[in-house]
């Protein structure tokens, strides 16, 4: 018999093609779920947010993975959380199970092996267990309060086997539940900011007076000082572009920025540097008021296209400065791009 005539090698639109399907299979999986979740969907969040204890997760292979994921997701929204490896739990794991805990176990097939076995020893201690499965049928689901049912799911595998689309299903089911949660629970921005200190979601969280050049480190001027005088001070240790000009009480009364400056020269406006500075100022500069979280701040720089925000307190008075060069590194760079190409002062 002739050998069988070999395929051609894939193309790379071959390959695209496929890649796409595999997107296809398991975002469609996703949508169906979504149209068929039902009431167990409610009593799962419900009963998570009841718990006094911590929402115990657990699965085994691709599920366990996943399930560490939830639990991360869960613990970061305002759900105490942890993973449980169901074999560890079996050699004495099981100590860390408390009876105000609440078991949320993974398994597509609802019959592996390490999570059934675990099961009647997590009833033993009286703890509820919540199922994301396939079938309420199976035996986790027969076991759990609540089973969140995936359904029948075909892997995108070319083999139909390797965990792809099920896992990719019991990911999203994991964050509708924990968001939904996180939601019931009305989870604040204090409270993820407290959570998540490091970071750039941490420091994007931050108030600006956390950040800001105090009113002491800032350079500042009178409105009758000259240009010529001002610049010609020692600057502070920590260089910044820009002069707040304070009238007698002190308040904010313009900004002048090296751009102003940069200005002067380049329309050959030489006179104005022995002039009062409060003549070529930015009178009323956009500010922002302490207590403002970093993000918000970063967005007005760039809608403003700034480069220095006069930071003021909530009866007005100035207590520093926010530079765009000491937010390098603290906000991801492409937050920054925009506000960094085009350095301006812009009036309020």
């Amino acid at each position: 018999m002739d050998d069988p005539t070999p395929s051609a090698a894939p193309t790379d639109a071959d390959l695209l093609a496929h890649g796409r399907e595999i997107l296809r299979a398991e975002g469609d999986a996703i949508v169906q779920a979504a149209e068929s979740l039902d009431d167990s969907f409610g009593r799962a969040v419900r009963l998570i947010e009841g718990c006094t204890g911590s929402v115990v997760v657990t699965g085994i292979g691709k599920a366990g993975l996943v399930a560490r994921k939830v639990s991360a997701t869960l613990a970061s929204t305002g759900t105490p959380s942890h993973f449980l490896h169901p074999a560890e739990a079996m050699h004495g794991d099981l100590g860390a199970l408390r009876r105000d805990d609440l078991l949320l176990a993974l398994s597509q097939s609802g019959e592996t092996e390490e999570i059934t076995r675990l099961l009647p020893h997590v009833a033993a201690r009286g703890i509820r267990i919540i199922a994301l499965t396939g079938s309420a049928m199976s035996t986790l689901g027969r076991a759990a309060h609540v089973v969140v049912a995936t359904g029948t799911v075909r892997e995108a595998c070319v083999l139909g086997l390797a965990p792809s689309t099920s896992t990719s299903l019991l990911l999203a089911l994991g964050d509708a539940i924990s968001l939904v949660t996180s939601g019931l629970r009305q989870f604040t921005h204090e409270e993820f900011a407290a959570r998540h200190p490091g970071g750039s979601l941490g420091r994007q969280l931050m108030h600006v007076e956390d950040v800001m050049r105090p009113l002491a480190q800032c350079r500042t001027a009178r409105a009758d000082d000259t240009v010529r005088a001002v610049f010609a001070r020692p600057l502070p240790a920590r260089r910044t572009g820009a002069v707040m000009i304070l009238d007698a009480a002190g308040a904010l009364a313009g900004i002048f920025t090296d751009s102003d400056l940069a200005r002067l020269f380049e329309g050959r406006h030489d006179a104005a540097l022995d002039e009062p500075i409060g003549r070529v100022m930015t009178s009323r500069p956009t500010t922002i008021v302490a207590g403002t979280r970093l993000r918000d701040a970063v967005a007005l720089l760039e809608t403003r296209r700034l480069s220095e925000l006069p930071v003021l307190d909530a009866a007005g008075g100035v207590v520093g400065l926010l530079d765009i060069v000491d937010l390098v590194g603290l906000v991801p760079p492409e937050t920054l791009e925009i506000a960094v190409a085009a350095p301006a002062a812009a009036a309020a």
